[in-house]
């Protein structure tokens, strides 16, 4: 018999809670919980090692240009998930630090290109290379393909988290 399209024969391998749901997903929901709740403490220190006036959540922006250059506004907002006016508000105070600047679009010369600045490149890359240097040093009893497995599976969760 399928509940939910599921097999029942996988059901019943899982084990259930008295409220039905499964242990693995509770799992999951409490382990992501606290990876999250990590993850945004982080971010935070991170934001400030760049500049002890950087917003915690521009932080993602910084990290965004870095690794694919010049992008516009809109699509750094919805990579982001935010709106146009609290994007603009980001990115002003982005550009009032010195960490980023616009450009015209050389593609369309209508649009504006958002870019790391060279101050904004050194810093961003200086804190990523410190937190790599934090996980090699936390993980260096792990094996390198658990560590590349680990990444492979945030890469799908993120991917089916973006749908």
């Amino acid at each position: 018999m399928h509940e939910h399209g599921n097999d029942g024969a996988h059901r019943a391998a899982g084990k259930m809670t008295p409220s039905g749901a499964d242990q693995e997903f509770l799992a999951l929901e409490r382990e992501l919980t606290v990876l999250l709740r990590r993850a945004r403490a982080n971010q935070g220190e991170m934001a400030r090692e760049v500049h002890p006036d950087l917003e915690s959540s521009a932080y993602g922006l910084l990290i965004r240009l870095d690794e694919l250059g010049g992008q516009r506004a809109t699509e750094l907002a919805a990579y982001i998930g935010v709106g146009k006016a609290t994007m603009s508000r980001q990115l002003r105070a982005l550009e009032e630090l010195g960490l980023i600047a616009r450009e015209p679009d050389p593609a369309d010369g209508r649009a504006w290109l958002v870019t790391l600045t060279d101050e904004g490149r050194g810093r961003v890359g200086k804190v990523r290379e410190a937190r790599r240097g934090r996980y090699v040093s936390q993980l260096a009893h792990w094996d390198r393909r658990e560590v590349a497995e680990l990444a492979r599976l945030l890469h799908q969760l993120n991917g089916v988290m973006e749908k």
